[in-house]
């Protein structure tokens, strides 16, 4: 008996000393002690007392959506006793509070996404929700932190426990704004304010390592960078970061959504063999439960024999047949099935469908009032059908209602909690700030303008008639020949008629083919005579050139912000007034708009490109038409995709106007060298050239400080 004593004894020492050991190990880690939280204006404080000061701040990280700010400690447990904490105030919901492997993670949930900043008091750690300066240096570190980028130093990937994968993504900064999300049969990660370099920028092939990821392509966008993670099968994921290093794990999962019926699925089974004559359907379910280890649950419905030969089937494909065999179906709890015929799961399943119905008509109503920030609260009752009727495109139950209050855009609706919670989530989704686009144009005239214009003038004076003499030259026969310009001026060279000062210039000249002026501008010219030594007959030759050459450019460039979705207009000019007869037989003032016009609706698309309805004209006064003008038009009108900051081309126009005239004297003007006396020549090069550039830029919200 002293022997059983000392042995109890020392077992429980060593007990003893054992629970020692455990406490000193659980008292060298730290440990949260409470969460209490205060709300001042726009600003919440929520306050965390440690056991033990804390030597630094806890890695954090927010997502946008949903809106959630996630601390982690390490070597910290909770000591709260709790593991949901409600405050519902300003903009904070509830804090949940989670504990594994010696560390503590605290996830605020939020109503929207928030600036957040964190330092320690004591052994206190103070989480400041909102626009509070906490100090000078502060103050600037959070400024800092806002303007600056992070980046994306490294990603790898590995294979975890099983068949997991893990992406392994190394960051600048330990404060990283990002948003997780699945989306189909991805999972896409973008990460906020962030650059990339140009070596990662690629699509990984990563199938190779027996995981459910297949392919990992990350790229840029302005600067944002989005990870697109696409995987194969049934997956799940969970994301968690330590210092600057964010982990996102994808891990496969069975099919187990606890209605598995017989229907058209995959058997991956253990193979087995039967060969029975005339067994009992109960024991055949049996011998699967005892093959495959899970417990079977039979119905008092299941009855009957069955003759079958197996070899080599999947034991799911082997129930499925037994199943089929006898009109049977299951359902499935973790590893527990339920088999019984399909009629009785059937009214079973419709029997629990009505008490639920029966409970929801006996459930209370009760009356919430929602505050709507950026939607107006009759167009919620539109979307959401809430028009105080239940009916097709509600999410109201029979007994719900719904009213709004324009002047104060809220929403009053009374229903049943669940309800109410729906309503609430929805209304979360919606009621969200709408992006914004500014959208430039730039609309580029360009005009090249060369003229070149050459002329002469030939002509012949003999004044020897009007100074007593002959005029004119012998000819054979006593004859004499007088030349000159034209009719009238032989005329007065031979004194057939009287002279006049004015008849000179129309007179005497051959040929009259002078340089044309250009936009108004006259031609230099230059007068030539040759003349006999006693002055009275003389050879008068005039040339005259005008050269001009023009480049101009005018650059249009209106711009106008508006919501996605939203058309705008922006547009500047004149309005030219003009007379119209009306039927009466009087006149009336009418105006025709000249101006530069803008007019887009901008649509985001989810991959951050921007699409535009865009039309685009630039009208000017023209030329006098009597008393109004003509309306010189450019317009374009077209539909384009663009990404987020980049420039397209919407549309041109190029002309070019070639002419070459020239004006001669027949036969004398084809004569080499000596025919440029007697033709003039015009060349014009008019080059004119259009272009219009449109550039859409999403207006961020201003950056949050993490």
């Amino acid at each position: 008996m002293k022997a059983v004593g000392l042995a109890a004894g020392r077992w429980c020492m060593g007990c003893m000393l054992f629970a020692l050991m455990i406490a000193n190990t659980r008292a060298e880690l730290n440990a949260i002690t409470g969460i209490e939280a205060s709300h001042n204006g726009s600003v919440l404080t929520l306050r965390i007392p440690m056991r033990q000061a804390l030597a630094t701040l806890p890695g954090s990280f927010s997502t946008v959506s949903p809106p959630r700010i996630v601390l982690d400690f390490p070597d910290t447990l909770n000591a709260t006793g709790q593991t949901r904490r409600v405050f519902d105030a300003g903009e904070l919901r509830h804090a949940d509070l989670v504990q594994a492997s010696g560390r503590t993670r605290i996830v605020l949930n939020l109503k929207r996404p928030q600036q957040f900043s964190m330092r320690v008091t004591g052994q206190t750690l103070m989480v400041i929700l909102g626009d509070e300066k906490v100090g000078a240096d502060q103050s600037a570190r959070a400024a800092n932190l806002a303007m600056e980028k992070n980046a994306i130093v490294d990603m790898d990937f590995r294979r975890g426990d099983g068949d997991t994968g893990r992406i392994i993504i190394d960051l600048a900064k330990t404060q990283s704004s990002m948003d997780v999300r699945r989306q189909g049969q991805s999972l896409i990660v973008d990460f906020m304010k962030t650059s990339l370099p140009e070596v990662l920028r690629r699509k990984l092939d990563v199938a190779d390592f027996g995981t459910p990821v297949q392919f990992i392509t990350t790229r840029a966008d302005g600067d944002t960078v989005r990870m697109l993670i696409e995987p194969r099968g049934q997956w799940e994921h969970l994301a968690w970061q330590t210092d600057r290093r964010l982990v996102l794990e994808v891990r496969s999962v069975k099919p187990d959504d606890g209605k598995t019926t017989t229907s058209n699925r995959g058997y991956r089974g253990d193979k087995l063999s039967m060969n029975f004559q005339n067994i009992e359907v109960r024991a055949l379910l049996q011998v699967i439960a005892d093959f495959t280890g899970l417990n079977v649950v039979a119905s008092d419905s299941v009855n009957g024999n069955l003759t079958l030969r197996l070899k080599d089937v999947p034991w799911d494909q082997a129930l499925d047949i037994v199943m089929q065999a006898r009109g049977l179906d299951m359902r499935r709890n973790g590893n527990v099935l339920w088999i019984a015929p399909k009629d009785e799961l059937l009214t079973k399943e419709r029997l629990e469908l009505e008490q639920r119905a029966q409970i929801s008509e006996l459930e209370p109503l009760i009356t919430e009032t929602f505050q709507l920030n950026y939607q107006k609260a009759d167009a919620f009752r539109q979307v959401f059908g809430l028009d105080g009727q239940a009916g097709r495109g509600s999410i109201l139950s029979r007994r719900g209602s719904a009213s709004a209050e324009p002047r104060t855009n809220k929403l009053f609706v009374t229903d049943t909690p669940s309800r109410l919670e729906e309503v609430r989530k929805l209304i979360q989704l919606t009621d969200i700030p709408t992006r914004q686009v500014m959208i430039e144009a730039r609309i580029v005239e360009a005009d090249d303008t060369f003229s070149k214009s050459l002329g002469v003038k030939l002509g012949f004076a003999d004044l020897r008639g009007g100074r007593g003499a002959a005029p004119g030259v012998n000819l054979p026969g006593a004859s004499r020949l007088a030349v000159t310009g034209n009719y009238l001026g032989v005329g007065e060279q031979t004194l057939q008629a009287a002279v006049t000062q004015q008849s000179f210039i129309p007179n005497t000249q051959f040929i009259n083919l002078p340089a044309a002026s250009i936009n108004g501008a006259s031609p230099a010219s230059m007068g030539i005579s040759l003349f006999s030594a006693n002055a009275n007959r003389f050879l008068n030759l005039e040339l005259s050139a005008l050269e001009a050459d023009g480049k101009g450019k005018i650059i249009s460039s209106p711009r106008v912000v508006t919501a996605d979705q939203q058309p705008a207009l922006i547009e500047q000019g004149e309005e030219i007034p003009f007379q119209q007869a009306t039927s009466s037989g009087a006149t009336s003032i009418q105006f025709k708009k000249a101006n530069l016009k803008l007019e887009v609706t901008p649509q985001i698309t989810p991959d951050g490109n921007v699409i535009l309805v865009v039309d685009v004209a630039k009208d000017s006064r023209g030329v006098a038409v009597g008393s109004s003008f003509a309306i010189n038009t450019k317009h374009v009108k077209t539909n384009v995709q663009v990404e987020n900051g980049g420039t397209v081309v919407l549309g041109g126009i190029f002309t070019q106007t070639e002419i070459d005239s020239e004006l001669k004297v027949p036969l004398l003007g084809d004569i080499p060298v000596l025919g440029r006396l007697f033709r003039s020549t015009r060349r014009t090069r008019d080059q004119t050239e259009l272009l219009i550039f449109i550039t859409p830029r999403i207006v961020t919200d201003s950056p949050i400080a993490r």
